[in-house]
């Protein structure tokens, strides 16, 4: 291997160990998350109020698409995202309800 192509390489290694890091950044604040809207729902449960606020969910996409593209993210990846993340809240709100 080259010069070039080693220091290549361990740059490589460097940005892995960043992506590495970020993912578990991420998955540590979806948990963190899901436990919030896991109080919600039983929140929600216990006071009889509907499982998903459509309202609610607009302002938020609405507001992380604003987000995404002030930081330089895809807004409709943004909204998929968050459409995701949505629907699984609903479905646990749901649950909540029994």
């Amino acid at each position: 291997m080259t010069t070039s192509n080693e220091e290549a390489m361990a740059q490589l290694l460097r940005h892995r160990a960043s992506i590495d890091n970020l993912d578990a950044v991420l998955l540590h604040t979806l948990a963190e998350r899901f436990k919030q809207t896991q109080a919600v729902g039983a929140l929600k449960a216990a006071h009889n109020l509907p499982p998903s606020d459509p309202a609610r969910e607009e302002r938020q996409i609405a507001r992380l698409r604003t987000l995404a593209e002030d930081a330089g993210l895809d807004p409709d990846f943004a909204e998929k995202f968050i459409n995701f993340i949505i629907q699984e809240v609903i479905k646990h709100h749901q649950a909540a309800r029994g």
